[in-house]
């Protein structure tokens, strides 16, 4: 490969890295606006577990409106460990690792889980977006916080 393509092939991982990474900051952020424009127009394949699956990323937005855009919900989403892989000029898929972690102040819970993201992405008019993204919890931690003291409610796989 000459210096040329291998050049645009660290571009292309940076800028899907910094995708992955944008989208979980506006979630956190709670800017639904932003989550919507980290996705393929048209349909797509999300299927994020309990919270749902969805074929259009409008979907998918109004979801994440109506559970998590709530000062009550204090949210931070962790991406490590990306595995990107280029297949092709437009076409790439990737592996990440998630560490996610809730405070509900209403509800007075604190849920851990950590996953597994399984992403492919598309390159439209020069800029990478999230075409298919399948989540997979693989270990769950859920507290109750009461009267200054923290009781588990759940540890293991996945919440039932």
């Amino acid at each position: 490969m000459d210096i040329a393509k291998r050049i645009q092939a660290l571009e292309d991982i940076e800028e899907i890295k910094r995708l992955k990474y944008d989208y979980l900051f506006f979630c956190d952020s709670k800017q639904p606006d932003k989550v919507l424009e980290c996705f393929v127009p048209g349909p797509l394949h999300i299927d994020f577990g309990q919270v749902g699956t969805f074929s259009r990323r409008e979907e998918l937005v109004a979801v994440f409106t109506r559970l998590a855009c709530h000062d009550f919900m204090v949210e931070m989403h962790h991406a490590q460990n990306p595995r990107i892989d280029l297949l092709d000029d437009g076409n790439a898929a990737g592996t990440w690792g998630l560490y996610y972690h809730l405070i509900d102040t209403r509800q007075q819970t604190v849920t851990q889980l950590g996953a597994c993201y399984r992403d492919e992405y598309r390159k439209l008019d020069g800029r990478w977006l999230i075409s298919a993204s399948v989540c997979e919890v693989n270990s769950t931690y859920t507290c109750e916080l009461r009267e200054n003291t923290a009781k588990v409610v759940f540890a293991g796989k996945a919440p039932r």
